[in-house]
C-alpha cells in the first residue's frame, strides 16, 4: 500500500503548500487554501501496461523535421475556423462557459456529425438523457459511442475496447483517479484526470476535448495550471436571455487566438451563423439618431457592427459614462478628444454606449464609428444607414489609418453599402471598389461630411 499524506493546495491557483495559510503566496488570495489527502504512487499512466517508450535528443534547428500537422474536419465550420482548420490528433482542448449556455449541445452535434469514430463520455448525464438531446438535435452517427463513467481507469478499459479517434470528456470535474484520494472536483484530482488524458493524447495521437466548468468569476473552475497543460482554450459565450453564442479561442497552440465562431442556439440545436453581420446590425423602419456601422476584424474575419450612443443633460449633476461591449477608457479618451480638439461640449451630458448583439469589441478601427454616433446623438441627426466607418481617433483629433483597410472595404461593398468613410493616411490599392470612399483627416472633417 503506498504512503498516504496531507497537502494543502489553493483552490483559486493551484499553488501546493506544506502547511494551511490564511493568504496564498501565488495568487495573493484569502481563505483558498485547503487540505486534501494524495496517495502517491509509482506509476501514473493512462495505460499500465504502456510499450509506448520515446526518447528524445538535442537537435539543431535544421535537424528537426518539420512535419505537417494532421487535423480531422469536424464538419462544423465555425469551430474548425476558431480551431485553425480543424482538430489537431493529439491535441487536448478546453472548452468552457457558463451553466446551460450550449457546451454540451455544441459537443454532441459535433461528435455526431464527425465521420471518425468517438467516444462520448459524460459523468453529468445518464445515457437516456444524452439520447433525448440527440434526438433532439435530429442527427445519427452509428461512429459515436456514449459511456456514462467517472473513473479514469473504467473509462481508459473502454478506450483499449472502442479505439476512438476523438474523445470527449463532459466534464473535467466529475473525474477521478485512483492515484489519489480526493474528492472529484478537488486541484488535485483535476490536475491528476487532466495529465493521465494528456499523456494518453500525446501517446495515441488522438484529440481530446474536454468541457469545464466556470467560476463565480468567469474563469474555468480549478488550478490555472489546467489553461497551460492543454494545448486549446476555448471560451463559449453569451447570455441565456438571447440565442446568440460566441465561441472564441484563449489560448491557441495551433492558431490564431483572434478568430470568432457565433452560433444561434435553436430548440433543434446550435446553427452556425455564415454572416454574423447579419445578427450584429439591427433592423429598424426608420433612420434614428445615435446610430452608426463600423467595420471591424475578428481574426481575419471582417464583420459590420452597429455602434449605438445616447447623449443627454446630465439631470443628477454628476455626467455618466457606461460602455457595453467596448472599453469605458476609451470611451472617455473619445469625449475628452471631441471636447479639446473638435470644441464640443459633452462634459455636462450622460454619454451610453452599446454594442449591438452582444459582442466585445477591441479593434480601435471603430473609434470612428464611436465618434459618429455620439455626434449624431448629441446633434439628434440621423446618419445614413448606407454609410459605414472604419478609422482610428487619435488624441490630436486625427483620422489614423487601420489595418487591413481592403477587406474591410469588400466586406462593406458585399453587404451593399455604399459610403465608406475612412482615413486620407490608409494606402489603399488601386483596384477599383464600387463603393464611395470619404478619406478625412480630422474629426471636423468628418463631421462637416455627415453633418452638413
Amino acid at each position: 500500500m503506498a504512503k498516504t499524506k496531507t497537502t494543502f493546495f489553493c483552490q483559486n491557483c493551484g499553488t501546493q503548500h506544506a502547511k494551511w495559510v490564511g493568504q496564498c503566496s501565488a495568487c495573493k488570495e484569502w481563505n483558498t487554501i485547503v487540505e486534501e489527502v494524495v496517495q502517491k504512487e509509482e506509476k501514473r499512466s493512462w495505460k499500465q501496461s504502456s510499450s509506448i517508450k520515446k526518447t528524445s535528443k538535442p537537435l539543431t534547428i535544421a535537424q528537426i523535421e518539420s512535419n505537417p500537422e494532421e487535423r480531422i474536419q469536424t464538419k462544423n465550420k465555425e469551430l474548425d475556423t476558431v480551431l485553425g482548420g480543424g482538430l489537431v490528433k493529439g491535441s487536448v482542448i478546453l472548452l468552457g462557459g457558463e451553466p446551460g449556455i450550449g457546451k454540451s449541445t455544441l459537443i454532441l452535434q459535433i461528435a455526431l456529425s464527425i465521420t471518425q469514430k468517438v467516444l462520448y463520455v459524460s459523468g453529468e448525464e445518464s445515457q437516456s438523457q444524452i439520447k433525448m438531446r440527440a434526438e433532439r438535435i435530429q442527427n445519427q452517427n452509428e461512429n459515436c459511442f456514449i459511456l456514462t463513467a467517472t473513473n479514469t481507469q473504467e473509462i481508459f478499459k473502454n478506450i483499449e475496447e472502442i479505439q476512438p479517434d476523438f474523445l470527449v470528456i463532459d466534464s473535467i470535474q466529475t473525474l477521478q483517479t485512483n492515484t489519489v484520494e480526493a474528492t472529484p472536483g478537488s486541484i488535485s484530482q483535476i490536475r491528476e484526470t487532466t495529465a493521465e488524458l494528456i499523456q494518453f493524447a500525446k501517446e495515441t495521437a488522438t484529440p481530446v476535448l474536454l468541457i469545464g466548468h466556470i467560476n463565480k468569476e468567469g474563469h474555468i473552475a480549478g488550478p490555472k495550471i489546467l489553461e497551460h497543460m492543454v494545448d486549446v482554450v476555448l471560451q463559449f459565450e453569451g447570455d441565456r436571455n438571447h440565442t446568440y453564442r460566441i465561441l472564441r479561442a484563449q489560448k491557441n497552440r495551433f492558431g490564431s487566438t483572434s478568430e470568432l465562431g457565433i452560433y444561434e442556439m435553436l430548440s433543434d440545436g446550435l446553427r452556425e451563423i455564415s454572416n454574423p453581420s447579419e445578427i450584429l446590425i439591427s433592423k429598424k423602419d426608420s433612420d434614428l439618431s445615435g446610430s452608426a456601422i463600423a467595420s471591424t476584424l475578428e481574426g481575419v474575419r471582417p464583420l459590420m457592427i452597429e455602434v449605438q450612443a445616447l447623449v443627454s443633460t446630465a439631470v443628477y449633476g454628476t455626467p455618466q459614462r457606461s460602455t457595453t461591449g467596448y472599453n469605458l477608457k476609451r470611451l472617455n479618451m473619445i469625449l475628452a478628444v471631441l471636447e479639446k480638439r473638435a470644441g464640443f461640449k459633452l462634459g455636462a451630458k450622460d454619454v451610453f454606449l452599446n454594442i449591438t448583439g452582444g459582442i466585445q469589441v477591441d479593434d480601435p478601427a471603430i473609434d470612428l464609428a464611436v465618434v459618429a454616433a455620439i455626434l449624431s446623438s448629441n446633434e439628434d441627426i440621423a446618419i445614413n444607414p448606407n454609410v459605414c466607418f472604419a478609422a482610428e481617433v487619435g488624441l490630436a483629433g486625427e483620422i489614423r489609418p487601420v489595418s487591413k483597410i481592403d477587406q474591410r472595404i469588400i466586406e462593406a461593398e458585399k453587404l451593399g453599402y455604399k459610403t465608406l468613410v475612412a482615413s486620407k493616411y490608409n494606402n489603399i490599392s488601386s483596384k477599383n471598389h464600387n463603393i464611395k470612399l470619404v478619406l478625412v483627416g480630422k474629426i471636423e472633417e468628418a463631421f462637416a461630411t455627415l453633418f452638413a
